[in-house]
């Protein structure tokens, strides 16, 4: 199965442009990778450059976010089977949309969400349930 999946929110708490702390997203996005499900970072974050005035003087600055959100499943061992796009997509479509069977994501209607956490400006997944979700459905 592709899973799209989002990432502030979703595998981090809403810290953007920095990553945000961990929620319990590791050990479920490895068990779906470990039992070949395929995941697609599905994400606003982008890399880009844009014109900053540092000291009265314009400069180009680059902000790099997707490509910190791609190191952090790097670091974490988890493997990416695309980046905002299913690889297989380009021969069958021209859609923008990332096709996938599944999304995950916090701003999906009905996501199990955190909405009680006092270290969080905004709601974030629930792993446990989202797990939950994933074995009585047959994912896991």
């Amino acid at each position: 199965m592709d899973i799209c999946i989002d990432f502030d929110g979703t595998c981090v708490t809403h810290k953007f442009p920095n990553i945000g702390k961990d929620i319990g997203a590791i050990p479920v996005l490895k068990e779906l990778t470990d039992k070949g499900h395929r995941l697609i970072l599905f994400t606003m974050r982008s890399d880009r450059k844009k014109k900053k005035k540092i000291n009265g003087e314009e400069v180009i600055v680059e902000e790099n976010v997707l490509t910190e959100a791609v190191k952090w499943f790097e670091d974490n061992g988890i493997p990416l089977y695309g980046i905002q796009k299913n690889p297989t997509q380009r021969f069958w479509t021209s859609s923008p949309k990332a096709y996938g069977h599944l999304y995950i994501d916090d701003a999906a209607l009905g996501c199990p969400l955190v909405l009680d956490d006092p270290t969080s400006d905004r709601p974030y997944i629930d792993w446990v349930r989202i797990r939950e979700i994933l074995v009585d459905s047959g994912v896991l």
